[in-house]
């Protein structure tokens, strides 16, 4: 375990460095990540600004979800954004180069690369959270539980993206369409409350693709909406997520066929 985080702190500080060589591009990289989170600002002021609430949630609310979700979804760019590149390697037998290292290859292949653009969105997500989080009138105490049901999210977030880029091993292209696909649904459909939409859809977002315990139910908790004992299932989806993730990943290597084979 202690060789493992070694490795993959090696490789985040490796890009870090990388990227700062080059300042002009960095900066560049976070403001179109923070202005393209300023616009979901922007569109949420206007349209409270003609609504007093969407589903039953204030425009603070609101606020406290979709920047949940950014930071999230962001932080999870942040430090796991290599395993979108896991088609190409699987593609090209770039595989090949992290299957012969020391290192849980997912790990290596998920580190690869790190998100510039989720600086930025990070950024922003944690100023539309904390400026909703004071407009909602949520207290100091509330933040660690905030910031565990945060990290849970991550963990979801990557679990899930893992699982479906993963499906590359079998399906070959260099774009991982899956998780793709998944990413746009998540972005357009949970940044509002999910109660605003049909039965189905709500089902799909919480038991076939995890999303909800992602955003929506953890800032119900955090807003009094849901009970505090939903945390629970919050953390039977990291548990589940992270076992298929694992599972689906090491039955994509067995069936691996290497370049040189």
């Amino acid at each position: 375990m202690r060789h493992t985080a070694a490795v993959y702190r090696h490789e985040m500080i490796a890009h870090v460095r990388s990227a700062l060589e080059y300042p002009t591009e960095f900066w560049i990289m976070v403001a179109v990540g923070a202005l393209s989170q300023a616009l979901q600002f922007a569109f949420i002021t206007v349209l409270f600004g003609n609504i007093t609430a969407v589903a039953g949630w204030s425009y603070h609310e609101v606020l406290i979800l979709v920047g949940f979700l950014s930071l999230s979804t962001a932080l999870a760019g942040l430090f796991w954004d290599g395993i979108w590149g896991l088609g190409s390697m699987v593609l090209n037998g770039g595989m090949d180069y992290f299957i012969t290292r020391p290192a849980p290859v997912i790990l290596q292949v998920a580190s690869h690369h790190l998100d510039l653009h989720s600086i930025g969105g990070a950024t922003l997500g944690i100023a539309m959270a904390a400026y909703g989080w004071v407009g909602a009138g949520l207290g100091l105490a509330q933040i660690p539980v905030g910031l565990i049901l945060l990290a849970c999210a991550v963990v979801i977030q990557s679990a899930l993206q893992t699982t479906l880029c993963a499906i590359n091993f079998w399906i070959k292209g260099h774009m991982p369409v899956f998780a793709w696909v998944a990413q746009d649904l998540q972005n357009d459909t949970m940044r509002f409350p999910l109660t605003m939409y049909p039965t189905l859809v709500r089902q799909i977002a919480t038991w076939a693709l995890p999303f909800a315990f992602a955003s929506f139910i953890p800032v119900q908790i955090l807003t009094g909406r849901a009970s505090p004992w939903w945390a629970i299932g919050i953390l039977a989806a990291v548990v589940v997520n992270v076992v298929v993730a694992g599972l689906v990943c090491r039955a994509g290597l067995r069936s691996y066929d290497s370049a040189g084979s």
